[in-house]
């Protein structure tokens, strides 16, 4: 599997990585994705402390021991959660991400984070204070790099311009090209898109049709649009899975695709699809087929 580098940042990630949200609460299964994972030479693995309340980086942690060495290992702070443990409090505050790393790095049972991302971020945020929480967490050898999962251009813009971050982690697919009319402000800043929501749900697969066909929309599109849109999909590409996968990583500026899954046939289909040839005219003929959404809000 081919790596491109994060940003200019020396770090380099497999084209596909494991958006680990979506591993299932058992060990042993989710011990057993991350092996196909490796095995397919996937060295990119996204988690947060947010998942599960903190479970998921548990599992990542045990599943990847004796292996820190060989992989790329990100997760997120920012959100921090309420005594009830099912809700969660925004905080950008340099007092709680110089807390939540604690944590972080207790559960994944490592000693450092390779990328140390900012989950979500509003205007509000006195966003000085959190890059100087980023900022002093790599100077002290906890995290290698750090960037934002955010899909607000204002918010984007505004962290990019003030401090040394290397990615921007969106949701962006075939079915949501909105992140697309940023990708000329993110790759000037040195940073790269990790994406996320790469086949959609599913909806960019072999089962997208009758996945369409249950959704109420996505994005933009409404129910009956999705429909005829994954239908349309389907019939002009012979293999829609590698089409949405090569389409996100067309653009230069995305470093990685994620993929979740609950399964090891899953993981293996979206690593089948990544390996199946797809031409630069079969992506513009997907393309032409889809509807170029833009962000309604946050705009620069």
């Amino acid at each position: 599997m081919k790596k491109r580098e994060l940003g200019k940042s020396g770090l380099y990630v497999s084209e596909i990585g494991l958006g680990c949200m979506s591993l299932p609460n058992d060990l042993s299964e989710a011990k057993n994705i991350i092996d196909a994972a490796i095995h397919a030479s996937i060295n990119y693995f996204d988690t947060a402390d947010l998942y599960d309340g903190g479970h998921n980086e548990e599992l990542v942690g045990h599943a990847l021991k004796g292996r820190r060495a060989d992989i790329i290992l990100a997760t997120k702070a920012g959100n921090k959660m309420n005594p009830d443990g099912t809700s969660w409090t925004w905080d950008a505050s340099k007092a709680h991400i110089m807390e939540a790393i604690k944590k972080n790095l207790q559960r994944l049972g490592t000693d450092y984070i390779d990328l140390y991302q900012l989950h979500g971020g509003v205007m509000e945020d006195n966003v000085d204070e959190t890059i100087d929480a980023f900022d002093s967490l790599k100077k002290d050898g906890l995290i290698r790099q750090y960037g934002i999962s955010s899909i607000r251009p204002t918010v984007i813009q505004r962290f990019l311009d003030n401090s040394s971050a290397i990615s921007v982690m969106m949701q962006y697919s075939l079915l949501d090209r909105r992140p697309e009319e940023w990708f000329p402000m993110i790759q000037q800043a040195g940073a790269s898109v990790v994406a996320r929501g790469t086949i959609a749900k599913g909806l960019l697969t072999a089962e997208g049709l009758a996945r369409a066909e249950q959704a109420n929309g996505f994005v933009d599109y409404d129910a009956a649009e999705l429909t005829r849109t994954v239908q349309a999909l389907s019939e002009q590409s012979a293999d829609l899975h590698a089409a949405a996968i090569a389409h996100v990583l067309h653009d230069q500026t995305v470093a990685s695709a994620l993929i979740g899954a609950r399964t090891t046939k899953q993981l293996l289909d979206s690593v089948v699809a990544y390996d199946n040839l797809v031409t630069d005219e079969e992506i513009a003929q997907v393309q032409r087929i889809v509807q170029l959404h833009t962000y309604r809000e946050h705009r620069l």
